[in-house]
């Protein structure tokens, strides 16, 4: 496939003058009902992949290889661009590397690329650790240098807002600014204090973790002016996914009556997200028919 056109329309985001929410997308269906809301792009993140493919929490037990085979699904199944946040590159420099090369392929169109120490060490501390900036450093280099199309943009991504003081932030910053990347995740981040400082120490392009829309960062005009491009949401729906889901074969082991199940996708929604015109198209010309299913 040509993902070309995809990564270019994102790129129009990142050196744009708005702030954008991406849709939170774990599969085929939710990135095509993203894609038919008007969503401008898609988020595929490590916990969501761990629940979507193994059902499991987000503790790093999910490999490269099952994370770009989703990411492949995803972005086969709509045009949606998507972003994919890759943890820390599932190992070191050299595994960054491997890890661009698979989602390039895959066609994705940015990867945030974090630097916490991860998976989680031996030992009874159970707080959050982030490797040292020159060991971040090589990361970001690797994988721009592990990079073949350069329209894909590569992002540092770092939750040391949360542990570090805003300095030894903001020179972590600056330092995989210097090393090249095209933008800066800030996971963590609270205050207008520190966003405004991170933002007049580098000039690069901002993405944020979720944020609350009732924080005093909340306002999508003034992150726009705080050159932030991208600001998560969440991942609320692969949660109300799996309510529904639950509702749903609760009601029916309790016995109720299939037709009166609320809360089901209709047939026409359902056509509608699985393209179904198209395959209808598709058979006239090539099959001497419409598909009438099985």
């Amino acid at each position: 496939m040509d993902w070309s056109k995809r990564r270019k329309n994102f790129r129009k985001i990142v050196q744009g003058k708005k702030c954008v929410n991406p849709a939170s997308t774990y599969d085929a269906l939710s990135a095509c009902i993203a894609e038919d809301l008007g969503f401008e792009c898609g988020m595929y993140a490590g916990s969501i992949a761990s629940l979507a493919v193994l059902g499991r929490p987000d503790i790093m037990v999910l490999t490269l290889s099952e994370f770009a085979e989703q990411a492949m699904r995803i972005g086969r199944a709509s045009s949606l661009p998507l972003i994919c946040e890759v943890d820390n590159g599932y190992g070191n420099a050299l595994n960054v590397m491997r890890t661009v090369q698979e989602l390039e392929t895959a066609g994705v169109v940015a990867i945030n690329l974090e630097d916490t120490v991860a998976p989680r060490p031996y030992g009874p501390s159970d707080k959050l650790k982030v490797v040292s900036i020159d060991e971040g450093v090589g990361k970001m280099r690797a994988a721009l240098a592990a990079r073949e199309d350069k329209s894909m943009v590569i992002a540092g991504r770092t939750r040391a807002l949360t542990i570090e003081p805003l300095k030894s932030v903001i020179a972590r910053c600056v330092a995989y600014e210097k090393a090249g990347v095209d933008a800066m995740f800030l996971a963590g981040a609270k205050t207008r204090k520190q966003l405004e400082a991170i933002r007049s120490a580098i000039k690069i392009p901002i993405f944020l973790g979720s944020v609350d829309p009732d924080s005093e960062i909340g306002d999508k005009v003034y992150l726009g002016k705080m050159g932030v491009r991208i600001a998560l949401q969440g991942h609320l729906g692969i949660r109300a996914s799996v309510q529904a889901q639950y509702d749903t074969l609760k009601a029916l082991r309790d016995g109720t009556n299939p037709k009166t199940v609320k809360g089901i996708a209709s047939a026409a929604l359902m056509k509608k997200i699985t393209r179904e015109g198209d395959y209808q198209r598709w058979s006239k010309a090539y099959l001497g028919g419409p598909w009438t299913g099985h």
